[in-house]
């Protein structure tokens, strides 16, 4: 029987390239599901921003991100990838997390190498546990698929940074290995370092992570693709845009006291309404009058 992350697979092997922009609720799924992608992308960067008020510190809890996931899976018919941290422990933790995850109706996770409390990859100070620890994790994930929980699984190492290319590399290339989905090299500072890392680990599904303001020089689709990179994650457009157009409205509602004369900077009552199907709704409450 066919799982959701079975789609993500059919996607990659058709010869798809993936951007999974980042979701952090039920109102920006619905939003990312309009705009017509294949795939989302719950990130825990803007999840702890949105819901914690914090940076990406190591803050979210397993399941503080698990009941997001679900609340987000709840409103897309789209495959949802869940940024999963480290795990949030050791191997028997990512069981968990994993089952969690699943049951939450996601198609798959991020796995990846820091040291708990993790930060967010573009942020100075990271530290990664040792490779043999890591690869249990994964390991421990992997193996759920012979209970029925089979998930799209990314290994992230954020090596790069911390210990070097080549240390990045031999990691990547144990883990694609281990059977992994596909690899993810967090940081890649240039071109060239983007360039080496698909040059060396083959015959596998490489992740590039596209912030804006981030580490990594910000690519368009077609360019990651011919640099090897078919599954693109864009996490933090959503939270970015929505919280400069907040700031800025409510900065006009606070100095004039009114929006009267500034509606266009808001969507409108009416055009709200298809965001969150109040047709459906109201067809629903007319079915059990």
């Amino acid at each position: 029987m066919a799982t959701p992350a079975d789609a993500i697979r059919r996607l990659l092997a058709d010869g798809t390239t993936v951007n999974m922009p980042g979701v952090y609720d039920a109102l920006t799924t619905r939003l990312a599901t309009r705009a017509g992608f294949e795939v989302l992308f719950v990130s825990g960067y803007s999840v702890s921003a949105s819901r914690l008020g914090a940076p990406d510190y190591g803050y979210l809890t397993q399941s503080e991100i698990a009941d997001t996931a679900r609340s987000i899976c709840a409103n897309t018919g789209l495959p949802v990838m869940v940024d999963a941290d480290t795990g949030y422990g050791n191997p028997l933790n990512c069981i968990r997390t994993a089952d969690l995850l699943y049951g939450a109706g996601a198609a798959g996770m991020f796995l990846e190498d820091q040291v708990w409390p993790k930060k967010c990859g573009h942020f100075v100070g990271k530290k990664v546990v040792e490779t043999d620890e890591w690869l249990a994790k994964l390991r421990s994930v992997l193996d759920r698929r012979d209970v029925g929980v089979d998930l799209f699984l990314v290994a992230r190492t954020d090596a790069l940074s911390t210990r070097g290319i080549r240390d990045a590399i031999d990691r990547a290339k144990r883990a694609r290995d281990l059977g992994v989905d596909a690899i993810f090299v967090e940081a890649p500072p240039t071109v060239e370092v983007l360039e080496r890392v698909a040059n060396e680990v083959d015959d596998v599904v490489r992740v590039a992570n596209m912030i804006e303001g981030g580490r990594t020089p910000l690519l368009s689709q077609t360019e990651l693709h011919e640099l090897g990179y078919d599954l693109i994650v864009t996490p933090l457009t959503a939270l970015f845009a929505a919280t400069k157009a907040v700031e800025e409205v409510l900065g006009v509602l606070r100095r004039e006291g009114t929006i009267r004369d500034h509606q266009d900077m808001m969507v409108s009552f009416g055009g709200f309404e298809p965001i969150v199907d109040l047709d459906g709704h109201k067809a629903l409450e007319e079915r059990y009058r």
